[in-house]
């Protein structure tokens, strides 16, 4: 399948409210941690997910383990794991009722055949590129 082109990047981003992180990090000088709070200043509604984040609280939030443990509908799933980890969440992603509307792999994340799974699925899935990056340079104003 193509990639996402501007439109397709801006629909996600202007329609999407609801954003689970999954690899969220409380470390501020980590991507995820920085892309995050971006998205949670642009009025983002951000549940942030990770194992080990059990007991904190990031962007007024508990830190949740797994996606499928969310409790709330989510739009985007944002991705900061490394592309040969992406399937060990595969089960997570296809539990989660509903499932999200769009699957968005972090820059230099990507795996073509879970993409296909995703889709096949009626997942939208973006690959290897930043929320933060791509919400700036197509000057999505912030959610209000």
């Amino acid at each position: 399948m193509a990639e996402h082109d501007e439109e397709q990047l801006r629909r996600i981003l202007e329609t999407s409210r609801t954003v689970a992180v999954l690899g969220a990090h409380w470390e501020t000088e980590r991507a995820a941690c920085y892309v995050p709070a971006y998205l949670f200043q642009q009025g983002y509604h951000v549940l942030s997910v990770n194992p080990l984040g059990r007991g904190r609280e990031l962007f007024g939030e508990p830190v949740h383990t797994r996606l499928d443990e969310l409790g709330e509908p989510v739009d985007l799933v944002d991705v900061f794991r490394n592309s040969d980890k992406l399937v060990e969440h595969e089960r997570e992603i296809m539990a989660m009722r509903p499932r999200p509307k769009v699957v968005w792999f972090q820059l230099g994340i990507r795996d073509d055949a879970l993409a296909e799974r995703l889709r096949a699925a009626g997942i939208e899935v973006v690959q290897d590129r930043c929320t933060l990056a791509e919400h700036r340079r197509l000057g999505i104003a912030p959610h209000v």
